[in-house]
């Protein structure tokens, strides 16, 4: 595996029928295991950043390079079976499917890559330790994940991201919902679970007192032309 994890270059990326850029990014390398608090003001391009990472968006310029792998170059087939195996991803808004249960949205990843199915061992077992783990009640692992709170639908994206130890995990605000006592436990977890895996954690959120958990502190106005607005 590549000693960097990720490694972006000359990054351009811009909103569909919008003339201004909202991602002009020169440069960044995360390096494999590193864990890296990401925050900046709404509207600086935080979860687009993320979408480009996660091969969710294509950029306009530039290139992205996760593990060696150069996913801007990708179709958009091998860019979904690429994040599908190496990719944990806890969008903002969760992105459950709300007809299955809590259990089955947090066995998907098991469903759509053998390499995440593998790695978790037995996946229905691992997936009962993630959602206990997250304090999610036993009786609520059956029920239609649209008929649970936000904060119980927060808890099974979470587990959703890490059954099966992807090398590289992404929470887009992920504790936004959590109270405070469940907001300690996700982040025990979360590092836990990123540790035991040697894996990359890239981590956005608004609140600045969780960024003592981190290894590097970066605000995306720092790396983001677009958001000084001293783009090109």
């Amino acid at each position: 595996m590549s000693a960097e994890a990720l490694v972006i270059h000359d990054l351009v990326y811009r909103w569909p029928r919008q003339r201004a850029a909202c991602l002009d990014i020169p440069g960044l390398s995360v390096a494999t295991g590193e864990r890296v608090f990401l925050h900046g003001p709404s509207g600086s391009g935080k979860s687009s950043l993320l979408g480009v990472l996660g091969g969710v968006a294509l950029p306009e310029r530039g290139r992205v390079t996760l593990f060696g792998a150069a996913i801007t170059a990708l179709g958009g087939r091998a860019r979904d079976a690429f994040r599908a195996d190496h990719i944990g991803f806890i969008f903002q808004q969760f992105n459950l499917l709300p007809w299955l249960s809590a259990c089955d949205n947090v066995l998907l990843p098991c469903t759509f890559s053998a390499r995440r199915k593998r790695r978790a061992g037995d996946p229905v077992a691992e997936a009962a330790r993630l959602l206990s783990a997250l304090d999610l009640a036993r009786e609520l692992w059956h029920q239609p994940a649209g008929e649970l709170s936000v904060g119980q639908q927060q808890r099974v994206a979470a587990a959703r991201a890490l059954i099966g130890r992807p090398e590289l995990l992404i929470a887009d605000e992920p504790t936004s919902a959590l109270d405070a006592p469940r907001q300690q436990a996700f982040i025990d977890l979360l590092l836990g679970e990123a540790g035991a895996a040697g894996a990359t954690l890239l981590f956005v959120s608004h609140d600045a007192r969780l960024a003592t958990h981190f290894d590097r502190v970066l605000a995306l106005t720092e790396i983001n032309r677009a958001a000084d607005g001293s783009a090109a």
